[in-house]
């Protein structure tokens, strides 16, 4: 397990440094800079010398190679950079947002699984009946309709039919009022958490259907095992490591991608904070929420496979020589 775990780490590392490089460039191919975006008009009345003390001051007078390996060293410090807008350090800034995204992506995921693997269960052992039929049009219906909508959707029937607003500037955290907090957390986690439940109904009901198809259930069930005891002990364990991958693959994505819902009901998280980065150019910030996001995302998937181990005792990382 050990000699595994450090062959991951090192692999790492290519990663992390192809998306540090990848979004290094993709921010400075966007039209502007950092000080027209930090200065708006006024930054037309600035003059060449004050230009260019700005340039020095934020480091943007050197080539953009001495800027990356700038970076890069600072980064192997821990330092991510300091970012204009918010005069503060970008790191500070992603820590201070970040447990929303993970309260968000964690509601998200309890929502997908208490309403995904139910209905492919039930349509697994309930094949080609009405049952079946219910829970496939379910997950078209869920993969068809875009976050923003719903979103939009949602805020319009709450606001319209039952006088309910969505916090818009008032965000509370769980520490301070877990019951509000609650309440302005529930409907974006039921909006991001639609889709992924149709994804979880899916792939259940497929990867289920493929197991009850196997020889050794047909085995158990010629043994006069009970149809409960063979799904729980023998059928469903083993349907659940797809679910498991796709799970750890939509974490990821939701810790990263809940910029739109973010947005739509004004949450502070990680995710709108690398929105407005993005529309302010900066570029600290930007770079620090991104390698934040892709470390983030590659750890998952290393707890991912991880859970494999204790779901199936076939899949073993031990080293065998």
């Amino acid at each position: 397990m050990t000699r595994y775990l450090a062959q991951r780490a090192i692999a790492f590392i290519p990663t992390l440094v192809g998306v540090s490089l990848l979004v290094f460039l993709a921010i400075r191919l966007v039209p502007g800079d950092a000080i027209l975006a930090m200065l708006g008009t006024e930054a037309g009345m600035l003059t060449e010398g004050q230009r260019a003390s700005l340039e020095a001051y934020f480091g943007l007078d050197k080539p953009i190679g001495e800027q990356y390996f700038t970076w890069m060293w600072n980064l192997l410090q821990g330092n991510l950079g300091y970012s204009v807008r918010h005069g503060a350090p970008a790191l500070d800034l992603i820590l201070e947002r970040f447990p929303v995204t993970v309260e968000l992506a964690l509601l998200a995921v309890a929502v997908a699984l208490m309403v995904g693997l139910p209905i492919g269960i039930l349509s697994a052992l309930r094949h080609n009946t009405l049952i079946d039929l219910i829970g496939r049009f379910f997950a078209i219906i869920g993969l068809s309709v875009p976050n923003f909508l719903l979103g939009t959707l949602v805020i319009y029937v709450l606001s319209v039919y039952f006088g309910i607003l969505p916090n818009s500037g008032d965000f509370v955290h769980f520490q301070e009022a877990p019951l509000r907090n609650l309440e302005q957390m529930i409907f974006p986690a039921l909006v991001m958490g639609f889709s992924f439940a149709s994804s979880v109904m899916r792939m259940t009901r497929s990867a289920l259907l493929e197991v009850l198809g196997e020889d050794y259930v047909r085995t158990a069930r010629s043994k006069g095992l009970r149809s409960h005891t063979i799904i729980r002990r023998h059928a469903l364990r083993n349907a659940l490591i797809p679910v498991v991958t796709l799970i750890g693959v939509e974490i990821g994505y939701l810790l990263g991608g809940a910029v739109i819902v973010e947005q739509i009901f004004a949450l502070p998280g990680i995710g709108r904070l690398a929105y407005n980065a993005i529309l302010q150019r900066d570029y600290a910030l930007v770079q620090g929420v991104t390698l934040f996001i892709a470390l983030n995302f590659v750890l998952i998937n290393l707890f991912v496979d991880l859970v494999y181990a204790a779901i199936d005792p076939r899949i073993s990382y031990a080293h065998r020589d």
